[in-house]
């Protein structure tokens, strides 16, 4: 392995590093940095997140700017401002000991006038998120001609950010005969556009293969039932007694739902998306930063630029649409030599997901089984014995209390004293999970052919041609269109999933009848007008839903339905002749996990 000297880096960049805990260059600084230093051409470098990109470009950059003259020599584009602040830190960390070069961050969400004011005493690098750049040079406040070395970090990540029109408007601004680095953890067409078009014969270094995984990350999937999600999500969190990580939600209503949710039932948690001010964003990550919150639940956009080296766990409360997503997510974790976990959450029609995700990043997904109630506890418990072999004992604080606190407890033997601790701490979560059920693990297939009961599949679509909007509910029940049908290959079960996926709260689902290019489908009456504001205006594989009350949507009789989805769990269940009031409620087959920890004290302390 080389050292910083043997690739080139300057002794006084050397020695700020040195400061800072560095001792061999990381594979992909090995590669690059001495590439920087000695020719004179762009590069594409593909590395995944956390594996020391910035160090990789920075130290060589910051090698070659030439201090005397006080104009911007470098600029660093960058999707967002917690990852701007991150790399100028960084930055100026490494040229702690180089007088008088300046580098500096621009990005939204603060004051305007105080950076054009630093630009104006003059900076060699700046550090930047593509909207405000853009802002500062309509305002005709900064000047790029004197760049020399243009790097865009995380380039994926600000072309999924819709980023493309700002960079192709910045990039014609600098010089032509400009240096440009590229780094990126996956390869889209995209970026292949970006080279052709502003690169010359980069020299590419990739480490590991194209858009592969971390090797330091084990990928585990659990299949549940949609209703099971939040309890699977729950005893995950269980037990792993010492998690720190990131939950990871397709919405920002799901997110803050979650959130709620968790901290309701006593976990260190918070929310982290797009509808919190920044200021709320910049006090939640310090939070999360300094390990007050050990679950941070985040949507992709709201964690984009959030740099901990020391996450335990990434949780995919559902998988991303693109595999991009999922490779970002997961590379958040086993950064800078440390392993990690990324688990999904999914449903049985997301297994084909984790087929196509496994091809791409070269890794095989661990199928895990829910943890048990016993085995929970019995984690528990022994964590909780860890923490007091480990934990420091002040005497010079304590000695003056220990006296009264022998004889209030003298009568009590060794093995009654610890009896007691272990029940003052797990008396709830003991007594909770000997009372759950256990979550089933739904089978791969959905099945009706079991069932002799159903009906055929020239009955149903008999059934179909007849089942037009004008049919009316049942009693109690409203009776929705939606604008998918046979032909987007739907069927009851992934309809049921659809409504999974965009309705936040579990909603009971009556008669589905599935159409050639629509389909009906019935909830009661008190949902509807939830689950249309929920689901319209979304999209599934590229295609806007559409929801609404049918004609004769609203029914008044009673009577049977041919069949009963029972709730939208995406699981089966067949029913003849079961009647329903307009006032019963749908009941759950699982117990609730709410509240199970309310009482005592939160188990992340």
């Amino acid at each position: 392995m080389k050292t910083f000297e043997e690739l080139g880096v300057a002794a006084n960049i050397r020695k700020a590093i040195e400061e800072m805990g560095y001792e061999n260059p990381m594979p992909v600084q090995e590669e690059v940095i001495p590439y920087l230093l000695g020719e004179i051409s762009d590069i594409i470098a593909l590395a995944q997140t956390g594996t020391g990109k910035t160090a990789a470009f920075g130290l060589p950059v910051l090698q070659k700017i030439e201090v005397k003259e006080n104009v911007p020599q470098a600029l660093i584009l960058c999707p967002t401002r917690e990852l701007c602040l991150q790399i100028a830190g960084d930055l100026a960390d490494y040229s702690k000991y180089i007088d008088n070069l300046r580098v500096l961050p621009v990005y939204g969400g603060s004051s305007i006038e105080s950076q054009i004011k630093s630009l104006k005493r003059g900076v060699q690098i700046i550090v930047a998120t593509p909207g405000r750049l853009i802002d500062l040079i309509n305002r005709k406040t900064v000047d790029l001609k004197s760049i020399k070395y243009v790097v865009l970090d995380e380039a994926d990540e600000m072309l999924n950010m819709g980023f493309t029109e700002s960079i192709d408007e910045i990039l014609s601004k600098v010089p032509d005969e400009r240096i440009m680095l590229l780094f990126s953890a996956t390869m889209p067409k995209e970026i292949a556009k970006i080279t052709r078009k502003y690169m010359q014969s980069p020299k590419e270094i990739t480490i590991g293969r194209k858009n592969e995984g971390s090797s330091n990350v084990k990928h585990v999937y659990y299949m549940v039932h949609a209703k099971d999600k939040y309890l699977a999500l729950k005893r995950i969190a269980d037990y792993y007694p010492n998690i720190y990580g990131i939950i990871f939600c397709r919405t920002r209503r799901e997110t803050q739902e979650i959130a709620d949710k968790l901290i309701q039932d006593g976990y260190n948690a918070d929310s982290l998306h797009g509808d919190l001010s920044q200021a709320q964003r910049d006090y939640v990550m310090q939070k999360f930063r300094i390990h007050n919150i050990q679950l941070l639940v985040a949507t992709d956009v709201a964690a984009r630029g959030l740099d901990v080296d020391s996450l335990t766990h990434i949780i995919n409360y559902g998988l991303p649409d693109d595999i991009e997503s999922y490779t970002h997510r997961s590379g958040r974790t086993g950064r800078a030599g440390k392993t990690g976990t990324s688990i999904s959450i999914v449903h049985v029609k997301e297994k084909g997901k984790i087929k196509s995700i496994e091809k791409i990043i070269n890794k095989t997904f661990e199928q895990g089984i829910i943890p048990s109630g016993e085995a929970i506890c019995e984690k528990q418990l022994f964590n909780l014995v860890d923490r007091i072999e480990k934990v420091k004992v002040n005497e010079d604080e304590i000695s003056n209390l220990l006296p009264s606190v022998y004889r209030k407890l003298d009568w009590l033997e060794k093995e009654d004293i610890i009896k007691r601790v272990v029940a003052l701490e797990f008396n709830r979560l003991i007594d909770y999970y000997s009372n759950a059920d256990e979550i089933e693990t739904p089978s791969d297939r959905f099945s009706r052919s079991d069932d002799k009961s159903f009906p055929r599949r020239k009955d149903r679509e008999r059934a179909d041609r007849s089942a037009g909007g004008a049919r009316s509910a049942e009693r109690g029940y409203s009776r929705l269109f939606i604008n998918v049908g046979r032909t987007d290959n739907v069927n009851p079960a992934s309809l049921m999933g659809l409504i999974n996926d965009f309705v936040p709260e579990k909603v009971s689902i009556g008669r589905i009848d599935i159409m050639q290019n629509f389909s009906f489908f019935e909830v009661p009456e008190r949902d509807a007008q939830k689950v249309i504001n929920s689901m319209s205006r979304q999209e599934q594989n590229g295609r806007r839903i559409s929801v609404e009350v049918a004609q004769g949507g609203s029914g008044e009789r009673s009577g049977t339905r041919n069949h009963d989805w029972g709730n939208s769990s995406g699981s089966s269940r067949f029913e003849r002749g079961q009647k329903r009031s307009s006032d019963s409620k749908p009941k759950s087959s699982r117990p609730s996990d709410k509240g199970h920890r309310k009482g005592r004290k939160p188990k992340f302390s």
